[in-house]
């Protein structure tokens, strides 16, 4: 057996980076997926070629930071399997670095309108269909370091992360007499098609990494999905409220500078 086998399993932001990550992971450990993320083809790419090497994947094509958006991979995995049991909130988008004074309300807006709006939104529908089921569940929110550390990248994305811990923290308070967790992790710096930028920036910025980070270099994708889908199985079925970092030890060591 798998460590999801069977569990009906929502991820967002599946289309690429960790969320396509957390996809081929969790097929090969047994979960029925619902991928989505805003651009459908790449989800719907993503499940045909799970399916092909002998996954369960079903894509929907949806924009999480409407209420319209966040339900229909709720609807989806209910229409398909008859259920959810656990999802994998990972959808979000961020910034290259600036001083926090030199953002406008347009900025701040793109960010939280998927970082926080969208994952609100998202553990709403899931929290209300995991509840009315009675059967428990389990839901792991994709925040970062920058939620736990100051002077991490963005400041407007450090605000929504530290947002989303924040809301990890409440639903475990609301939620756990229902039997379901809520936990987060807090990734450090994963080389993905997101943070690519960052990267082509200049080579400061690696070095800056390896600098910071105690095992002096960036994560990989695959590992940040590790993370979440020990959590999200039933050999972590104590934890819940937990900020897990998955870092290479950079919270422990000393601030990202």
């Amino acid at each position: 057996m798998g460590l999801l086998d069977d569990k009906v399993t929502i991820i967002t932001g599946a289309g690429r980076g960790i969320g396509a990550a957390a996809a081929r992971l969790f097929a090969a450990e047994g979960a029925l997926l619902v991928l989505t993320a805003r651009t459908g083809s790449e989800v719907r790419r993503l499940a045909a070629q799970l399916r092909a090497t002998g996954g369960t994947a079903v894509a929907v094509a949806a924009d999480i930071s409407t209420a319209e958006g966040a339900e229909a991979p709720v609807e989806a995995a209910l229409k398909e399997y008859g259920r959810l049991d656990a999802a994998f909130d990972n959808a979000g988008s961020g910034p290259l670095p600036a001083p926090l004074a030199d953002r406008t309300e347009a900025d701040w807006d793109a960010v939280h309108s998927v970082n926080l709006r969208g994952s609100w939104l998202s553990l709403r529908a899931q929290l209300r269909a995991m509840t009315a089921a009675g059967r428990g569940g389990s839901i792991v929110v994709n925040s970062s370091v920058g939620g736990l550390l100051g002077g991490f990248g963005d400041g407007t994305q450090q605000a929504a992360k530290h947002g989303l811990i924040g809301l990890v923290r409440a639903a475990t308070a609301d939620y756990a007499a229902h039997g379901i967790r809520t936990n987060a992790i807090a990734p450090g710096v994963a080389r993905t098609s997101a943070t690519e930028d960052w990267f082509d920036a200049g080579p400061e910025f690696e070095a800056a990494v390896s600098r910071a980070v105690p095992l002096g270099r960036t994560a990989r994708p695959t590992e940040i999905a590790e993370a979440a889908a020990w959590l999200l199985s039933d050999r972590a079925s104590y934890v819940s409220g937990v900020v897990l970092p998955v870092d290479g030890g950079l919270t422990a060591a000393r601030s990202f500078r």
